[in-house]
């Protein structure tokens, strides 16, 4: 696959996410697309402001913010900066293989760790292990860390099938046990959860068991949801590789980006059932805790869209947990 870096300066490295409710109010992406290549990723269609397409090119044409470090630097050394937690990973994901090239987050994390601000990151990429001993010094130091792993299947036909370009499901489940086991908060987003390709039980079962094993302090699952573009790629990609399936998704998502309630509790319904102790409505899942979710991928991310998650666990001063990919 031909991929094609574009290196911009950016005007900023801070991106402020006003009225947020999932547990953070700023963001950093060093890149624009993917290399991962996800056949469902929300973020394909940010690339039509870029005038490219939402699909091959959102996997090809990478835009790299080559200065984002340095801008980094000088934002968070502002008397006005208030130390509130950035996350990372909330459009592209910033352990994509690109980053093995241009190494930006070492530096990005070196600076949060400096200004003392706490951080999230939500990732596909066991590379994250490359930066573990920040990770370790900011959590030495009492600062809240979160590294969280997106796992939305262990069927290896869907896995090659929608994340075709992304490590092993069983590498990132390895990741998360041994951040756990540097003391490190760690958990899994099981999203998206997608009708007829990984939401059965069976499916979602193995994941939980084998997060629950690892320690995770954070389990969440997220219903697929398509708009505009990217109901146009996932629906080539079904007319491709699932027909069988086109007319159940177009059942679902014909004239709507999201699943009806009823349809996203019938989809999370795995998760939920394997959740432990009394459920409760919050917004920021307490370690050790897991979560049911049935909201979009990109309103966890963004803030954008109204409810919470069902949190179950017990109640101590959370680490901050990202609840996004995306």
């Amino acid at each position: 696959m031909g991929i094609n870096f574009h290196e911009v300066r950016a005007r900023s490295a801070l991106n402020h996410v006003p009225g947020s409710r999932y547990g953070f109010s700023w963001t950093i992406n060093q890149y624009r697309g993917c290399t991962h290549a996800c056949t469902f990723c929300f973020a394909r269609r940010t690339h039509k402001y870029l005038e490219l397409d939402a699909g091959r090119d959102f996997e090809r044409e990478i835009v790299v913010k080559v200065n984002i470090p340095e801008l980094l630097r000088a934002e968070l050394a502002r008397p006005s900066w208030r130390q509130e937690l950035v996350a990372l990973g909330t459009n592209t994901d910033p352990y994509q293989w690109v980053e093995s090239r241009y190494r930006m987050m070492p530096e990005i994390l070196e600076a949060l760790e400096v200004a003392q601000t706490p951080v999230s990151v939500l990732t596909k990429s066991p590379l994250v292990m490359r930066d573990v001993e920040i990770f370790e010094r900011m959590a030495a130091k009492g600062l809240p860390v979160s590294v969280n792993l997106s796992v939305p299947t262990l069927d290896e036909e869907a896995w090659r099938a929608t994340e075709p370009h992304t490590p092993s499901p069983a590498a990132r489940l390895n990741a998360v046990e041994e951040l756990r086991k540097r003391g490190i908060d760690s958990g899994v987003l099981i999203a998206p959860l997608m009708p007829g390709i990984n939401d059965d039980p069976d499916q979602v079962r193995p994941i939980v068991e084998r997060a629950k094993a690892a320690g995770a302090t954070f389990l969440g699952g997220v219903a697929l949801h398509l708009r505009d573009e990217v109901k146009d790629v996932f629906f080539a990609w079904l007319e491709a590789k699932r027909p069988d399936l086109l007319p159940r998704y177009e059942a679902l998502y014909g004239n709507r980006a999201y699943m009806r309630p009823e349809q996203r509790k019938h989809t999370t319904r795995a998760i939920k059932g394997w959740g432990r102790g009394r459920a409760s409505r919050q917004s920021n899942p307490r370690a050790g805790g897991t979560v049911g979710g049935t909201m979009s991928e990109e309103a966890l991310a963004t803030g954008r869209h109204g409810g919470s998650p069902a949190v179950t666990g017990p109640a101590r001063q959370p680490a901050p947990v990202q609840q996004s990919f995306f």
